[in-house]
């Protein structure tokens, strides 16, 4: 055991109370257990164990008045009676360490991957302040994603936030795990919210793979926990983001995804009294997505960047839905995945005139950011004229742009789906191809 494991255990020990205040279950019912008894120096969003005659559950404070504490348990509180003790849990902190990496764990640090993982060493909050705004860096370079269309039309660069926002089915869980394989970074954080059992061995041995898994730490929820351990997956996962970009190391976060965090928000702040106002959620909903948006990001000076993607399900690609407008707003750019294109084959389904990177004009240089202009005016064309040219009413001459754009459409098309087999710069040179094919092709000498 190295002397490592041995300190971090010694301060494990050390933390132990001899001595733990009780409360007592004084009432249940309304989705809460009322708590009243010794307690007077708990505070809002504590953790508590409750020692059932059956079991002992987990849960969280979530009200707090004269009468005592109301508390939201993990798991339906089946088997408890009055008079049952009450106790302070772990906390709301956590505390990540380099034996993390290559590891699958649960929203309090434990492992799911059945291997034995030792205690980390400075606790760190779990709902962190972001740095200081005055002293954070500025966008990164860009980095290689592995895929044309974001290593050109929308670059992705060290420190920026990006959403991916689509409907059900349409391949955004695929998008992400694209990311996790081919984009730079030297740790990444995979934070899996409310995610399908099923999908979570498949996740980390079909797309992650052992070399994805060896620089990855998986937090996972899964959909069947309650909304306390769902909200808590995204803030662990932050956590243990900041802890290695504090290191001074470049991490890749991604989340999948943010509107289960929402719901699973909306659960509590219900259950906790407060009013549905905004489409359903609560209003406490938009500042948990922007704070846990803030937190990732450049770094301050001598510190490492959080460059993340977060996943939004937008039922009917509605864009002005409460999670995406929130999350939209406070990113560096979206990317929008369209069920139509996925219907016809191609994927990712990215529809470029809906999307945004924010790091444009900065991550491009002149002629590069006329070849995107380029492209995107050639793809809009196509777009206002595509039902005609469908129905055969377009006719050829009736527009020199347009009639440039039915010339490359198709390649264009299939442009966006292709991964990427070198580098940024042979994708440019690539789409530099397309667009001069574009050209009206010289008639003979006159």
């Amino acid at each position: 055991m190295t002397a490592d494991v041995l300190k971090r255990l010694r301060e494990e020990i050390a933390d132990i109370g001899s001595a733990r205040p009780l409360a007592r279950v004084a009432e249940a019912g309304r989705g809460l257990l009322r708590v009243t008894g010794t307690g007077r120096d708990w505070r809002m969003g504590d953790r508590v164990m409750i020692r059932g005659s059956l079991a002992t559950i987990g849960g969280e404070i979530v009200v707090l008045d004269e009468r005592g504490a109301g508390i939201l348990t993990d798991e339906p509180p089946d088997g408890i009676r009055l008079g049952d003790p009450v106790e302070p849990g772990e906390g709301g902190r956590i505390a990540p360490h380099a034996g993390w990496i290559g590891r699958i764990l649960d929203p309090f640090g434990a492992p799911l991957d059945g291997r034995p993982l030792a205690g980390g060493g400075l606790p760190r909050p779990l709902r962190n302040t972001p740095p200081a705004a005055a002293t954070r860096r500025r966008l990164g370079a860009r980095l290689e994603t592995g895929m044309r269309v974001f290593n050109t039309l929308l670059p992705l660069v060290r420190g920026q936030r990006i959403g991916l926002f689509a409907g059900s089915g349409v391949g955004k869980s695929t998008l992400l795990a694209n990311f996790a394989r081919g984009v730079e970074a030297n740790v990444t954080v995979v934070a899996l919210i409310g995610e399908r059992g099923r999908e979570l061995r498949a996740f980390v041995e079909d797309v992650l793979g052992p070399e994805g898994l060896a620089r990855t730490v998986v937090i996972a929820a899964t959909s069947d926990q309650s909304p306390l351990i769902r909200r808590r997956c995204a803030w662990t996962a932050m956590a243990a983001a900041e802890h290695f970009r504090d290191e001074g190391r470049q991490v890749l976060f991604l989340a999948d995804s943010i509107t289960r965090l929402a719901e699973a928000h909306r659960e509590i702040a219900l259950a906790a009294g407060e009013p549905a106002s905004f489409r359903g959620h609560p209003p406490s909903m938009s500042h948990l997505v922007m704070s846990l948006a803030e937190r990732a990001g450049p770094g301050p000076e001598g510190a490492g960047d959080i460059t993340a993607l977060f996943s939004v399900l937008v039922a009917g690609s509605d864009m002005e839905e409460p999670v995406a407008d929130v999350l939209r707003g406070a990113l560096d750019g979206h990317v929008v995945l369209d069920r139509a294109i996925a219907e016809r084959g191609r994927y990712p389904a990215v529809d470029l005139l809906r999307s945004v990177s924010r790091s444009l004009p900065e991550a491009a240089d002149p002629a590069e950011n006329r070849l995107i202009g380029a492209a995107r005016k050639l793809l809009g064309a196509y777009d206002r004229a595509e039902l005609m040219i469908r129905a055969g009413l377009y006719q050829e001459g009736s527009d020199p742009l347009v009639d440039a754009a039915v010339r490359v459409w198709t390649e264009l098309d299939a442009f966006l789906a292709e991964a990427e087999p070198g580098t940024s710069r042979d994708s440019f040179a690539r789409l530099a191809a397309i667009i001069t094919r574009a050209r009206p092709p010289e008639g003979p000498p006159g």
